[in-house]
């Protein structure tokens, strides 16, 4: 959103960002944000609280009086996350040679396709399909055990592989919950209780220590993490 600001600005378009995650718009400044610590995914702050979403909006749209910029503004009021951690139950160790995380993703196989068959559609497919979703979780922990990151045998770009890989977790949860959960208590979950989360971040961390570009470890995983 942050470039895309940008891009609209130089086009002679003005714009405003709603800023859910202030580091990104540090490292990428917009024209003109306003940055609410919300709970991921409600940039207007309240669900059926209309008054408090009017004031985020017309404080965001103040911002187009400013004659320069970048303008970042963070608006005044703080809402914790209510979201409850969300429980899934987690499938055994099938393989006990296995990387946990590559063992933990085809033991989730079912639990995706169930979603699958409800939906119809999948949000993975960037550079990965489900059935390359374990072997995108080999690589992942052959890096966070050392392993060259321009060798260790990505399939595509490390970012979008992350994001499928997230993706696939993201949607098999969904049928091991009773309600569909929301974006803080997805992320939560994948990155704290799952092998993968944990196996995710360790490459990122590997990566990072290897002198892989900026712009691709740290957006392996959200700007949070």
């Amino acid at each position: 959103m942050c470039v895309l600001a940008r891009v609209l600005e130089a086009h002679g378009l003005s714009t405003v960002a709603l800023i859910s995650v202030r580091g990104v718009a540090e490292r990428l400044p917009p024209p003109r944000g306003l940055y609410g610590e919300f709970p991921l995914g409600r940039p207007l702050g309240r669900p059926d609280d209309p008054e408090f979403q009017h004031d985020v909006l017309a404080r965001a749209f103040a911002l187009l009086d400013r004659p320069s910029g970048p303008v970042l503004e963070d608006h005044p009021e703080v809402i914790e996350s209510d979201a409850q951690p969300l429980a899934c139950a987690m499938p055994p160790r099938f393989d006990p040679d296995l990387p946990e995380a590559v063992d933990e993703a085809r033991g989730l196989r079912a639990a995706y396709d169930r979603t699958l068959a409800r939906r119809g559609v999948t949000s993975i497919g960037r550079v990965l399909t489900a059935d390359q979703v374990p072997e995108a979780l080999a690589v992942l922990a052959a890096v966070a055990d050392g392993a060259d990151w321009t060798t260790a045998g990505f399939v595509g770009d490390p970012v979008q592989t992350c994001h499928d890989v997230r993706t696939y977790y993201d949607e098999a949860a969904v049928s091991l919950v009773d309600v569909a959960p929301d974006a803080g208590q997805g992320e939560a979950w994948f990155y704290e209780q799952t092998a993968a989360g944990r196996t995710l971040l360790a490459a990122r961390a590997q990566m990072r220590e290897q002198g892989a570009p900026a712009l691709i470890w740290l957006y392996m995983a959200r700007a949070t993490r």
